[in-house]
């Protein structure tokens, strides 16, 4: 297990509790509009398990929760005795997956080691590889968001929006794909010299909004983030 990062505080990550973050390094995909391209390739390691422990020992009672995020923390073998400690110490835990791993998303829901679960929807299953950078199994990402829509665990999808990548026809696509789902958030793409492909950009907020209304039709809780 290697830690790429850790966010002391989030009142957003989380909803409902005050929260720390905790970037775990490595990823199958490679998101051409990443955010944290820096710890994609595992090697990324600057805290200790031992320290996030201590840390964690020490805030509770001002945090309640703790967002596991990546890179892709479901690549991690031990992952389930990492989220095992971090329970044990009182902790609710929100996972942020991509949803290439059903399996091992399954087993934690089984085993009581998750609370939350944010599952990012690249793209509509027709274009995922082009929004993923890679070729994806599409169907380990169906089998995760049906079992997310099942289990009755909190969870929400959410989409970040990159004009060169995603069209109204991708909405019709994912909307139709997840009709139904509990909540459905649209991201707006935020370019920084970290994101591994220059040049892409943001849509526009009528764009945005055309979007959002696309999803509603399917997702009566479908919702820009931050609006």
């Amino acid at each position: 297990m290697k830690i790429a990062g850790l966010q002391k505080t989030t009142l957003l990550d989380f909803p409902g509790r005050v929260a720390c973050t905790v970037f775990l390094s490595g990823c199958n995909f490679r998101c051409p509009y990443c955010q944290n391209s820096e710890i994609l390739d595992g090697t990324a390691e600057n805290y200790s398990s031992d320290e996030i422990f201590s840390f964690l020992k020490k805030r509770r009672g001002v945090l309640d929760g703790v967002c596991v995020s990546g890179g892709e923390p479901l690549i991690h073998a031990d992952i389930a005795d990492f989220l095992r400690e971090i329970k044990r110490l009182g902790y609710a835990v929100k996972l942020d997956t991509n949803g290439a791993f059903p399996q091992r998303l399954k087993e934690l829901y089984a085993s009581k080691l998750i609370d939350f679960v944010a599952m990012d929807i690249k793209s509509s299953p027709q274009f995922y590889e082009f929004a993923a950078g890679v070729p994806v199994d599409t169907d380990s990402i169906r089998e995760s968001a049906a079992f997310l829509m099942e289990c009755g665990l909190p969870y929400e999808f959410r989409t970040t929006v990159v004009k060169q990548l995603h069209r109204e026809e991708d909405f019709e696509n994912i909307g139709q794909w997840l009709r139904g789902a509990e909540r459905y958030f649209l991201q707006t793409f935020r370019d920084s010299d970290a994101v591994p492909f220059q040049g892409l950009t943001a849509c526009s907020d009528e764009e945005m909004q055309r979007f959002k209304k696309i999803l509603q039709k399917y997702i009566p809780n479908a919702l820009i983030r931050g609006e």
